[in-house]
């Protein structure tokens, strides 16, 4: 299998792009996003998802790791394709496909090509989960305890139990301003009572 591809752009159309590396031209399918990235003679690595068909293999590119993974975990959804994945990851970026699936906002899944009404919800409930906590932004102290509550094996969302970033959040509230190793302890004693 196909991992990764470096090497110089031989063409760059939107949706495809042509790889040669070392003398041998890889045809890569790829978002829109990463079309509008690319350009014609430059270099390129690319992260590689390998599809085997009976008929043809079909290599899906993307310029980072976090692109692929959110490529791969919506393809493993029921009923959605590498077409309308791709459809997806060329209308929102991974980290805003995060937001979109924490907040439940089934109406921008719906602006994404290729996704109706049913996809959408269906992404929704079976991406809540997989996908993982929204990256953390700089110097914010709720994200940064809110992924060290993940690391250490809470889940983002649990119904059985108070969720990392619920009890970061009623932490927060109880004394804002704080610092992320107090927001920390302060969410983990929520979280074992």
């Amino acid at each position: 299998m196909i991992g990764r591809l470096e090497g110089r752009l031989q063409r760059v159309d939107p949706g495809t792009v042509l790889v040669d590396v070392g003398g041998v031209g890889y045809r890569v399918a790829t978002t829109l996003r990463a079309y509008q990235e690319l350009g014609d003679g430059a270099r390129a690595a690319l992260w590689i998802h390998t599809q085997v068909r009976e008929d043809v293999i079909v290599l899906y590119g993307f310029p980072d790791r976090d692109e692929l993974a959110a490529f791969e975990k919506l393809i493993a959804v029921a009923g959605v394709g590498p077409r309308i994945a791709l459809g997806v990851l060329s209308a929102l970026t991974p980290a805003e496909l995060r937001r979109v699936v924490e907040r439940g906002d089934s109406a921008r899944l719906q602006g994404c090509p290729g996704v109706g009404r049913k996809t959408a919800e269906r992404l929704l409930l079976e991406l809540k989960d997989r996908l993982g906590p929204l990256p953390a932004e700089a110097g914010d102290p709720r994200g940064d305890a809110a992924s060290a509550l993940v690391n250490l094996g809470y889940t983002q969302r649990d119904a059985a139990r108070a969720d990392a970033a619920r009890a970061v959040d009623a932490a927060w509230a109880e004394a804002p301003g704080v610092e992320v190793g107090e927001l920390l302890r302060l969410a983990l004693q929520r979280l074992t009572r």
